[in-house]
């Protein structure tokens, strides 16, 4: 029998919910192991975050609280995370920034194997597997980690967010390890985030993306979409590289991964790393003039047409049908 720790991303407070993905991984892990799970929330002020992971179903949650832990540096969580997973089995993060970032350097300092970006969980009695992408997507990969403890990153779009499970789970302070002589010498300098009124675009049900082909008319084509249809704004690789749109909203293999409900892709042609991180979408609208996008073999639903004028005639569509 082992025991799960999910660690949770808390950001300004609050929980993120990628940590949702996180647990429920943790739910199937443990009840393969026959134990039980509990959530680790790290940083400063907490109480909003504590309270929301209570909610989840966990054994406990565990809260490492400091003013010292306020802006994340890597170098500053990880040992106090490391202290906190002493005794499980299994250690858990999404395969977020965060997650990337953090969890490889907890898995050294625990000398535990680690399996990154699991796409799912296929347990053999007390024995588990995990199934992740290789070769963008276009395979899959089965591995085992040889270690005692496992350490785990999930893909957050192939796991669905954790509903509340009923009662609240107790809460317990943990203390916070203090950082290396090293350690201390690593400065946060800032965090520059992008605010925006859409959706976030990892974890919006809606999502409309372009690429090159818009140029400098990204935004103008795009954000009418975007707004009827309460969507967040995507964009391929090379729409980025071309400066017709912001880097963060990059879909793909070297971007974010999305799974949106509804993924509406205008003017994308469909190469390979930009299929990696949105062909779990439940429905894929594609509109491009090239019949023979590699997009359409994804598509569930593909016009060929001009997108700059099939896309304000779009629009107007949905507005009617709205009114």
């Amino acid at each position: 029998m082992a025991d799960v720790l999910v660690v949770a991303e808390a950001a300004e407070g609050k929980l993120k919910k990628t940590t949702h993905s996180a647990v429920t991984f943790a739910r199937q892990a443990a009840a393969a192991l026959g134990g039980s799970y509990s959530i680790l929330v790290i940083g400063d002020a907490l109480g909003d975050a504590a309270a929301e992971a209570a909610t989840l179903g966990a054994a406990k949650v565990l809260v490492a609280e400091s003013g010292a832990l306020k802006d994340y540096v890597a170098e500053r969580y990880v040992p106090t995370v490391v202290a906190a997973a002493k005794g499980y089995g299994v250690v858990v993060g999404t395969a977020s920034a965060y997650g990337k970032d953090l969890l490889p350097r907890v898995a050294a300092r625990l000398s535990a194997g680690f399996a990154s970006d699991i796409s799912e969980l296929l347990p053999e009695g007390s024995t588990l597997k995990y199934k992740r992408p290789m070769y963008a997507g276009n395979a899959y990969g089965i591995c085992t980690v040889a270690t005692p403890v496992h350490v785990v990153s999930v893909r957050q779009s192939a796991f669905a967010a954790a509903e509340p499970a009923g009662g609240k789970s107790p809460i317990e302070q943990v203390a916070v390890v203090p950082p290396s002589a090293a350690a201390e010498r690593v400065e946060f300098v800032s965090f520059d985030q992008v605010k925006s009124e859409r959706p976030e675009l990892a974890e919006a049900k809606v999502v409309v993306s372009g690429g090159r082909a818009l140029k400098e008319r990204f935004n103008e084509v795009l954000d009418p979409l975007a707004d009827v249809l309460g969507a967040a704004v995507g964009a391929s690789r090379a729409a980025c590289d071309a400066g017709y749109a912001a880097s963060d909203l990059q879909v793909g293999q070297t971007g974010k991964v999305v799974a949106p409900s509804l993924y509406v892709a205008v003017g994308i042609s469909g190469a390979i790393q930009h299929l990696a991180g949105m062909k779990g979408s439940k429905v894929i609208v594609a509109i491009n003039k090239d019949a023979d996008a590699p997009i359409f073999q994804v598509a569930d639903y593909g016009l060929v047409a001009d997108l700059f004028a099939t896309v304000p005639e779009l629009v107007k569509q949905v507005q009617a049908a709205r009114s």
